[in-house]
Order: structure tokens, then sequence, then C-alpha cells
């Protein structure tokens, strides 16, 4: 039988490159793109992303939009919860009364579009959390979400 590298396996050895790569520069924010990984490793798409998949599982990167993958550093948290249920959390952190952020802050704060907020907001309207908004008016906490409201957002 010939010396040829065998796919089996070699997408995990890419993933454990990738992890030393990744820990050698502390700053590193993305992993390379999938076209230089084929091009430095000889190997298909399919194995590329096999490598980066693996990655993923190990919770080392995540998939981004544009089909780039973001390095999550171990002293990073990474919050996977639906939009609605962080800005609920919001809501309880800034209490009944109290003016309310706008969708253009929350979009920043959050790395999301502002009509994503604004559908979130919406949904946190319909539930009587928030007062309603629209341009140029503030939006108010009206009440806090129940336990109930918290675990099926």
């Amino acid at each position: 039988m010939s010396q040829q590298a065998s796919p089996r396996g070699t997408f995990l050895q890419i993933a454990e490159a990738l992890k030393v790569e990744i820990a050698k520069d502390p700053s590193m924010t993305e992993l390379p793109r999938l076209a230089d990984v084929m091009r430095d490793y000889g190997v298909s798409r399919g194995l590329a992303l096999r490598a980066f998949y693996v990655l993923r599982d190990e919770g080392v990167a995540e998939s981004v939009p544009g089909a780039r993958w973001r390095v999550i550093q171990g002293s990073q948290t990474v919050d996977r919860r639906p939009l609605v249920e962080r800005i609920a959390a919001l809501v309880e952190q800034v209490g009944v009364g109290s003016e309310f952020p706008s969708a253009s802050t929350l979009s920043a704060q959050f790395g999301v579009s502002r009509p994503t907020v604004s559908k979130a907001l919406d949904k946190l309207e319909a539930a009587g959390l928030l007062s309603e908004g629209g341009q140029g008016k503030v939006r108010t906490v009206r009440a806090l979400p129940s336990r109930e409201e918290r675990s099926q957002s």
C-alpha cells in the first residue's frame, strides 16, 4: 500500500494545527479563509469545513454571516440566548418606569441590525413589558418579565 495521506482524520489534524495558531496569537479574531485552508493544506472544501466544524463543536470558533469564522478566545463568553431574551434581561436591569434604550443603541450593543432589534422590541411591547415606541418616542419599561415569560421568550 502506498504512503499517500488518508483523508480520514486529516480534518482533525487541520483543526489541531488551527488551534495551535490560535494559541500562539491571542489577538487572532478570525480563522483563515476557507480557500486559504484548502490551499495551505491541499484539501477539499469539505475537509476544510469539517476542521472548522470541529473547532465550532469544541467552542473555539463560531460561524458568522458572510461565510467567515470568528475565533472565541478562552476569556470570551458568548451569550447565545435569543435576542428577545437578552433584551428582556436588559428590561429587568433598567427597571419599571425608566426610559429604555433606542433600537439604534441596542443594535450597536448587541451587534445586530436595527430592524432585527425592532422586531424583538415589538415582541416585548406585545407582551406588555415596554411602552409603544416610534420615531422620536422614547420607550419606557412598563413591567418586568415574569418567570414564565423569561423561560418562553
